[in-house]
């Protein structure tokens, strides 16, 4: 039956043929895809950073403070292509990267409870412009701490004491509690309008 081993051949070949175009056709699909992905995180990311940058440069926070809030935004852009990237690829599937994000995502924040806390709180104080350095600021009511702001950072606010010593609150503290802003007078009350 020479007839029928060709027709067995011809069909094998074809069928290999086809699941190669298949195969190449997925794996350029795969890379457009993580291209795409990879494009939305960066622009994203970007754009996130601009603003928050833009808040704090605002607020009139030093250089340091934009320095780290660009770091920080890069260490997140680079989790979150490493997610895609492990997930778009098929190196875990999509519940799998869904339980490890989530599980690390929990781990994160009860790690950096307090600290992104004080970050957050201190976005906040930066965007709403209520201290700003150089301001002459008193925590905590009437008993508080008064004093010069010397350095307003994501996480601390440093105050300067009458008596030449430095004292650093945490932003969270410090928007917690009462502020009494003796220098901002004015400014805070166009804020009012």
């Amino acid at each position: 039956m020479p007839g029928l081993n060709f027709l067995l051949l011809q069909v094998t070949t074809t069928n290999s043929t086809t699941t190669g175009a298949v195969g190449s056709a997925t794996l350029v699909t795969t890379i457009v895809e993580l291209a795409i992905s990879l494009g939305i995180i960066v622009i994203v990311g970007s754009l996130l950073t601009r603003f928050i940058v833009g808040i704090a440069r605002r607020a009139g926070a030093p250089k340091q403070t934009e320095s780290s809030i660009r770091d920080l935004m890069g260490v997140i852009m680079l989790l979150f292509a490493f997610g895609v990237i492990s997930t778009v690829s098929g190196l875990s599937s999509y519940f799998t990267a869904l339980t490890i994000s989530g599980v690390a995502g929990l781990a994160a924040s009860l790690a950096l409870q307090t600290t992104l806390s004080n970050i957050i709180a201190g976005l906040l104080m930066l965007r709403d412009g209520t201290v700003h350095v150089g301001d002459d600021i008193q925590y905590g009511g009437p008993g508080g701490l008064r004093g010069e702001v010397v350095q307003l950072s994501l996480r601390t606010t440093w105050l300067r004491m009458a008596d030449g010593h430095i004292a650093v609150i945490g932003n969270s503290n410090l928007s917690a509690g009462p502020i009494l802003n003796f220098s901002a007078t004015a400014r805070l009350e166009k804020k009012l309008r």
